[in-house]
């Protein structure tokens, strides 16, 4: 197998097995960026006197050439090759001879790897900041399309007070805007260049490691090499958190959407081809699109555990098992864009019931607007909620349903436009034009 450290001894077969794992099939996903980064690397390179520029010229033609191989998935790990950059850096050398063999001066494969995973979870952050952003604004016009049908609010499980689907809709965008801080905290760790920090001492060669950072479109670097190296796991560990806050949120949503569309329910619907049936009962529509993703979202709660689990007793430096960290990010980034654009997709769907009021089950949820409207015609609280408590009990309870509620997040002012514009701020402190300004300049 090639590989960029070996020299003369041949690794057993069962060690060689072990140790590489998936690698090799997660290392794909990594492909171009591993060309961004070389992109960037060789440009400094050329900046301190270290690669020529005729040998920067024929580098960087031919990772462009690489580059957009990879965009048209074109490019393959081939048998017998231990990585992504065992790949690049062999299909340089075949291509372009001894020039490619200058690439990797000044840098390890450590950081090479770091740098590598730092721009894949950049990318996949910014695809889940764009789901994010595109369920909730799907949940703001569901809520004002919907702000003036009441349903049934629960605690216990038991029915309460009165809710409204204006609420309900617009609960989960707010807590989507504030899954987005928590993103954002792990897109600010993430963004920090560790290029240069070699195998984590740094290195001999002049390296122009601001350079590289203002390439790559980075925020700033990891200025500690050290710290660099100790950022990987720790990095891993930020982004869980983040995804399964997000994930958090789902899987409430998903619960609530598997309740409210059973019969006994029946608050919402979907059209019988997005929901399935039984093999003996005919008249099912299970919710197994809700279901799967509540089993999803409930699984990547763990995430953060797991992560901390492979890293929590890692004295500083490299250690092989951190390269299992991205069997457990990469398919944790997949399943939860999976989850938020197919739950964009179903709301797009959804129908409510626009009379679940009007069965009478449901008149004690106006048991406290019968209370309060007491206390406002002058009946002191303890003694209204005494009254009405006697007229239940006895049978007599007849509410008024008409209910009238002004403050500021309730039925009647769902403050959206708020909400809006909560998210709207966390959106723009991404600051994803620069990364994109800097990526495409780079690739040009």
């Amino acid at each position: 197998m090639s590989k960029l450290w070996q020299k003369t001894t041949n690794v057993n077969q069962l060690v060689e097995n072990f140790t590489v794992g998936r690698d090799r099939v997660l290392d794909r996903e990594m492909a171009a960026f591993d060309v961004l980064g070389s992109l960037a690397h060789t440009t400094m390179l050329e900046s301190i006197g270290l690669m020529s520029a005729e040998d920067l010229s024929l580098v960087q033609q031919e990772l462009k050439a690489i580059y957009a191989d990879i965009q048209n998935n074109n490019f393959t790990i081939e048998d017998g090759v231990e990585d992504v950059h065992s790949q690049v850096e062999m299909l340089l050398t075949q291509r372009i001879g001894d020039a490619g063999k200058k690439i990797h001066s000044g840098r390890s494969r450590n950081d090479q790897v770091l740098v590598d995973l730092k721009l894949f979870f950049r990318h996949k952050l910014k695809e889940v900041v764009e789901a994010v952003e595109k369920l909730f604004r799907e949940l703001i016009e569901l809520s004002e399309q919907h702000k003036d049908v009441l349903l049934p609010g629960y605690t216990h499980l038991q029915v309460a007070m009165p809710s409204s689907f204006g609420l309900w809709f617009g609960a989960y965008a707010e807590s989507l805007a504030d899954d987005l801080e928590m993103v954002l905290a792990a897109w600010k760790i993430t963004n920090k260049n560790p290029l240069g920090s070699a195998a984590g001492y740094g290195s001999s060669f002049p390296l122009n490691r601001t350079l590289t950072t203002e390439l790559l479109g980075f925020e700033s670097l990891n200025y500690n090499v050290v710290y660099a190296q100790m950022g990987r796991g720790k990095t891993e560990r930020i982004i869980a958190q983040a995804l399964s806050s997000v994930a958090a949120t789902m899987a409430k949503m998903a619960m609530d959407q598997c309740l409210y569309l059973s019969q006994n329910f029946a608050f919402v619907s979907y059209p019988e081809n997005l929901t399935t049936g039984s093999s003996i009962m005919p008249h099912k529509k299970n919710p197994d699109v809700w279901e799967i993703m509540r089993g999803k979202c409930n699984r990547l709660q763990a995430l953060p555990n797991d992560v901390a689990m492979m890293t929590t007793n890692l004295p500083s430096g490299y250690h092989r098992e951190l390269q299992l960290l991205k069997e457990l990010l990469f398919p944790a980034f997949a399943d939860l864009l999976d989850c938020l654009n197919m739950a964009t997709f179903m709301l797009q769907n959804i129908s409510v019931n626009k009379n679940i009021l009007d069965d009478p089950k449901y008149a004690y949820l106006f048991s406290v607007e019968e209370v309060n409207r007491a206390v406002l015609n002058g009946t002191p609280f303890r003694d209204a909620y005494k009254q009405v408590g006697l007229a239940i009990e006895q049978g007599d309870f007849n509410p008024d349903k008409n209910i009238s509620h002004t403050h500021e997040g309730s039925i009647g002012n769902l403050q959206n436009a708020q909400i809006s514009a909560a998210m709207d701020k966390v959106l723009e402190s991404f600051g994803f034009e620069k990364v994109e300004a800097a990526i495409g300049k780079l690739v040009r």
